[in-house]
């Protein structure tokens, strides 16, 4: 299930960083860090933009895959407040575009992420809108991937890490990248977050005051 808006606006005060801080406490791979992705728009990798909200994946495959055809278009049924996650074969073709930011605005999307590439940069930051890629393109998906599933389990498009995005997995991103945060890990994670959260406020404050910092890290996080 979901997490819930009391869980989400929690997770407001919270960094991708102490997200993974509190993932990796917890054994989970790599704290839920997805490798590669990082903010286009509204500015690239700069400004207070972040975005916080369940996940609705996309799957893109080759077009020559056997796997039918999605029957409608999935940025019609985005729900307020997802945050769209489309993962894509590796193609030097974008699969997400202007229009499609247009209509998840109207939608009331948090953002989108695409494990892949995008176009329409100017688009999308007049827009205003958020927008987490790999990289950039210019030509359509359309003669090269299709789309043949809407909010089903999907892998992340890395080499170097296994890691599946499940439909309502809370997603975060920030200037640091973006990470997921699974549903069955939430209740368990937030208390880490507050915990360690306020341990590095005050070991900042020691280390200002010229606590060494293997003293101020002894003294406030064991």
């Amino acid at each position: 299930m979901p997490a819930s808006q009391d869980i989400l606006s929690a997770l407001q005060e919270y960094t991708t960083c102490d997200v993974s801080d509190a993932l990796c406490s917890l054994g989970f791979p790599h704290g839920g860090f997805l490798p590669g992705l990082k903010l286009w728009s509204p500015e690239p990798q700069q400004g207070s933009t972040k975005i916080i909200g369940p996940a609705y994946t996309v799957k893109y495959v080759p077009v020559d895959d056997p796997a039918p055809k999605h029957a409608s278009h999935y940025i019609d049924s985005v729900p307020e407040g997802a945050i769209i996650f489309i993962s894509s074969p590796k193609t030097p073709n974008a699969v997400y575009g202007g229009l499609m930011s247009t209509r998840a605005q109207a939608s009331r999307a948090a953002g989108t992420i695409v494990d892949g590439r995008f176009r329409d940069l100017q688009e999308q930051r007049a827009l205003n809108y958020p927008v987490f890629a790999r990289d950039v393109g210019t030509a359509p998906p359309y003669g090269a991937v299709k789309v043949v599933g809407v909010n089903v389990p999907i892998q992340l498009q890395s080499d170097g890490q296994e890691l599946t995005i499940n439909p309502g997995d809370c997603l975060v991103g920030d200037l640091n990248g973006v990470v997921v945060l699974p549903q069955d890990q939430v209740k368990k994670a937030l208390p880490l977050m507050a915990k360690q959260g306020e341990a590095d406020a005050k070991m900042a404050v020691a280390i200002k005051e010229g606590m060494p910092f293997t003293e101020a890290s002894r003294k406030f996080r064991i």
